[in-house]
């Protein structure tokens, strides 16, 4: 299996919704929103890509590393990679609809599953979608997140009672869906979240909480001192306000702020190892990731899945090798080009 392969296949069966790009940066579909792209210039999306870019290692060689741990706990459990899917839905509508919901989230945590790694699920509009995800992480006895969108604090807590019941690890909310324009005006309700109303989450749920969607420090400090168990340091891939900062860059500050407090996730560009590397020499536990695996679904189902995840899982071993870093609680230091 070849990832040139997966990337033209997958070309061809999302129908132009995405160009399966040799590099995903967000520039040849910038505004495609129904699509992959980031919402109105696509800045959000780009420069989460250029971010990563301006952050950089240092080759080093003359040491014992030679086979470095890439494994990680989280929530209790022992993954084998610090790489986690991403929770995707809307399939029909940016990805045109060769795979349905079920279809995608089933191989996703089957692949998952294999790999030994966490799959997250999503929430949206369509009311099969977090069935679809929950039902996933049923049938394969994957270590599961669900997520829900920033509905009412009611329906929030149900949601999570549902997670808890399928076997889920952990339970998220994705705050940064609170504008969520085409979820208004199907009648559902999605808003930001005051202290008061994550601390209500907190107390009425059995799972830990994690919060999706957070950039500023000010916000990490208000999730921590809520009782939040994690955050993913994430501008929602781009797709919900234009010209933010890239998560690279105000990772940093976001883990100085809550040290050991919480645990701080991230997404937003990450597409090789080296590019996991660097997020976690900038402070973060594990990364996530969208719209690759959104890719290898599409080009191959559950195997190109499980190939491209191995692939960053291997590039991020080599990567740890020629940085002298034997394991994820000794990674290296980054340096911020000029």
């Amino acid at each position: 299996m070849d990832w040139n392969e997966i990337r033209e296949k997958a070309r061809e069966n999302m129908k132009g919704y995405c160009r399966g790009c040799k590099r995903c940066d967000g520039i040849a579909c910038a505004g495609e929103v129904p699509g992959m792209g980031g919402t109105g210039t696509g800045n959000g999306f780009i420069e989460n890509v250029k971010a990563l870019d301006r952050w950089k290692v240092k080759l080093k060689t003359l040491h014992d590393v030679l086979k470095p741990d890439i494994t990680t706990s989280l929530f209790g459990f022992q993954v084998k990679m610090p790489v986690l899917a991403a929770p995707m839905t809307g399939l029909k509508g940016n990805a045109g609809g060769y795979l349905s919901e079920r279809e995608y989230d089933m191989m996703v945590a089957e692949a998952c599953k294999n790999v030994g790694t966490i799959f997250m699920s999503g929430d949206a509009n369509d009311k099969d979608m977090y069935p679809a995800g929950i039902d996933a992480i049923k049938s394969t006895g994957v270590l599961g997140i669900p997520f829900s969108k920033p509905r009412t604090v009611e329906e929030i807590i149900e949601k999570a009672k549902i997670a808890k019941e399928a076997g889920a690890v952990a339970f998220g909310v994705d705050v940064d869906g609170a504008g969520l324009i085409m979820m208004i005006k199907s009648g559902q309700f999605v808003g930001p979240k005051s202290r008061k109303e994550i601390e209500m989450i907190v107390e009425n749920i059995e799972l830990p909480l994690i919060l999706k969607g957070i950039m500023t420090a000010e916000e990490a400090m208000i999730a921590a001192e809520a009782g939040v168990k994690a955050i993913v340091v994430s501008n929602h891939g781009g797709r919900v306000l234009d010209h933010t900062m890239g998560t690279a860059d105000v990772l940093p500050d976001i883990t100085k702020a809550v040290g050991d407090k919480i645990d701080v996730l991230v997404d937003g560009g990450v597409r090789t190892g080296i590019d996991v590397l660097k997020m976690l020499s900038l402070g973060a536990k594990a990364v996530l990731i969208g719209r690759p695996i959104m890719i290898a679904a599409h080009g191959g189902g559950r195997e190109a899945i499980e190939f491209y995840l191995n692939k960053v899982a291997d590039e991020l071993y080599q990567a740890m090798i020629l940085t002298g870093c034997k394991d994820l609680k000794n990674v290296p230091e980054v340096y911020k080009a000029s």
